[in-house]
């Protein structure tokens, strides 16, 4: 699989036999949580290509005689081997719904532990299956009580299900209401055994009857068995499919278990997916200014032809907001190896770009163009905070209206500022006379910026490096957690407030595009005390020094063309 769909990440065949897929969701779900794996694929096969099994199984008489599973009931006689696969694909909760996927469920918390030095492999192990529930239970950060349901090993035999049913009792049975009992099945009565599959059935079950509100009933069962004393705890059997309401003020939960016959025993507990945050058409925030639509397809070809369908929809629904549109294009629909992001500032702008990338021509605002690699769309991500000279009367006022994310944070950045200051840096954004005080300035660009950054990271982007100059060098040391949000605004400040008492107004700075090399020699020769203050790239640098020198020097420098050698 991960030669096939060239997956860089941990690769692990997992064997505990009966506990493997439920196993492998742990070991994923570890992976997720410690930043080992972006996005995991965990499951389970079983194919028995040989009779072997179900010969070792008949001689030890562990076969049902009807070929029925009759889990946890008193006519239980032996289990049903069958055939099967499962796959889910797993994510951080946070990835997924900043990425627009789709979120069917939830591992709340899994674990997994051994039987030990036990009575053998055929003889289940009840106080490591207890304790394996208490560990899952732990890790989910819930008691038994807020658990509804249990999706059973439930194999069918006359020995193993009793333990498993006096280890439920003990762990999901306790201490809740009578008029709540823990709901307990196994979808082997409906499919069999799946071996190493089982596990990721009973979650894929579960996930299925989240949805629904249905918990299915356990089939062929003529009456619980004799062999559990039931009246030790709240848990009772589904003989019969029951609704499943949602319990007041938390989602559904449902536990799954796995008891492998090598002794390793698995459970996870599944959670209700939380509903999609969708904003009411009346609460969207209005979009000004100019607006991407961004598509994507596997290939050139679906491309165009996705290009051609949104062209298509938009034009028999000229009532659609192109802002909600594009909102709805980011969040809602995969990312693919070929990509385009057509902008307009209209609607016609907007459809013209469209009509331009199905066809196959270069249009205006239509950029295309080919991401190697899988097709998540994860990439690294560098964010770089500019320093002074790049802001302009009223930045970040129409985003702080139609952002909370920004707003907030621009907020507590403000809140620090006010601490050092005597001004309102909230009435500095929207003046351009206040933007040209370096005390003012400086540490508004600053909240801008750490502002930005936290917006990106609401939507999913979260950089691997950053990097900035001047007081943006601030801001980012603030994104990377190197300073706290007082430290760094303490920073901003008082360094805003010394270039104003000790610099401001005794030189100047020019940006040149031309390569430092060159700019070095022409001013070499004025002896004026200019110099090259800053290296910006191949043709771009920053020369400085005092002020009527460098005003001569740049119209010289004007006349005569930065361009040229």
């Amino acid at each position: 699989m991960a030669y096939t769909l060239g997956l860089e990440g941990p690769a692990v065949t997992v064997d505990t036999a009966c506990s493997s897929s439920l196993v492998a969701i742990h070991m994923a779900c570890q992976s997720l949580r410690a930043g080992e794996s972006t996005l995991a694929l965990a499951g389970g096969v079983t194919i028995m290509a040989t009779p072997e099994l179900l010969v070792d199984f008949s001689h030890q008489r562990g076969l049902a005689r009807d070929d029925r599973c009759k889990a946890f009931s008193d006519e239980a006689d032996g289990t049903v081997l069958s055939e099967g696969v499962g796959v889910l694909v797993l994510e951080r909760l946070s990835d997924a719904v900043a990425a627009g996927h789709r979120v069917l469920g939830v591992i709340r918390g899994s674990a997994v532990n051994q039987d030990g030095a036990s009575n053998g492999l055929t003889a289940p192990n009840g106080p490591s299956q207890e304790r394996v529930i208490r560990q899952a239970l732990a890790n989910a950060g819930l008691s038994g009580a807020e658990v509804d349901a249990v999706e059973a090993h439930g194999t069918g035999t006359a020995l193993g299900d009793p333990i498993e049913a006096h280890a439920l009792l003990a762990t999901y049975g306790r201490d809740r209401d009578p008029e709540q009992p823990l709901w307990l099945g196994s979808v082997k009565s409906n499919i069999g055994h799946t071996q190493a599959a089982a596990g990721v059935a009973g979650v894929i079950k579960m996930v299925l009857a989240m949805r629904h509100g249905l918990l299915p009933r356990t089939l062929h069962v003529s009456a619980p068995t004799a062999h559990v004393d039931w009246e030790q705890g709240q848990v009772r059997l589904l003989e019969q499919a029951r609704e499943w309401p949602e319990p007041d003020g938390r989602p559904r939960r449902a536990g799954v278990s796995s008891f492998g016959v090598s002794g390793t025993n698995a459970h996870v507990i599944v959670e209700q997916a939380p509903e999609p945050q969708l904003e009411a058409p009346g609460d969207a925030p209005v979009v000004s200014g100019v607006v991407p639509w961004v598509l994507s397809g596997r290939g050139e070809e679906a491309l165009r032809a996705q290009a051609s369908r949104l062209a298509e929809y938009v034009v028999a629904r000229p009532e659609l907001p192109i802002g909600e549109v594009g909102l709805s294009l980011v969040r809602t629909r995969p990312v693919f190896e070929e990509r385009a992001v057509v902008m307009g500032a209209d609607r016609e702008e907007l459809l013209s770009g469209l009509q331009s990338l199905a066809a196959g021509e270069p249009g205006a605002g239509v950029v295309a163009g080919s991401v190697s690699g899988p097709a998540s769309g994860r990439r690294d991500a560098v964010l770089v905070f500019p320093g002074q000279g790049a802001q302009w009367a009223g930045m970040g006022v129409e985003l702080a209206q139609a952002s909370p994310v920004f707003a907030a944070r621009l907020e507590e950045c403000f809140a620090e500022i006010r601490r050092w200051v005597d001004w309102d840096p909230a009435q500095v954004l929207a003046d351009a006379e206040s933007l040209q005080s370096i005390e003012r300035l400086q540490p508004v660009a600053f909240a801008v910026g750490v502002a930005l950054a936290e917006l990106w990271e609401s939507i999913g982007v979260r950089p691997t490096a950053v990097v900035g100059h001047s007081q943006g060098e601030v801001a980012a040391a603030c994104v990377a957690g190197v300073l706290s949000l007082a430290d760094a605004v303490r920073v901003v400040v008082l360094r805003s407030r010394l270039f104003a008492a000790e610099l401001w107004g005794r030189g100047a700075i020019a940006a040149v595009g031309l390569p430092a090399e060159v700019v070095r020699e022409r001013i070499a020769s004025l002896g004026a005390g200019l110099e090259v203050s800053a290296d910006n790239g191949p043709a771009s640098c920053a020369v400085a020094g005092p002020t009527q020198a460098l005003e001569s020097w740049s119209s010289v420098c004007v006349v005569r063309g930065c361009g040229r050698g």
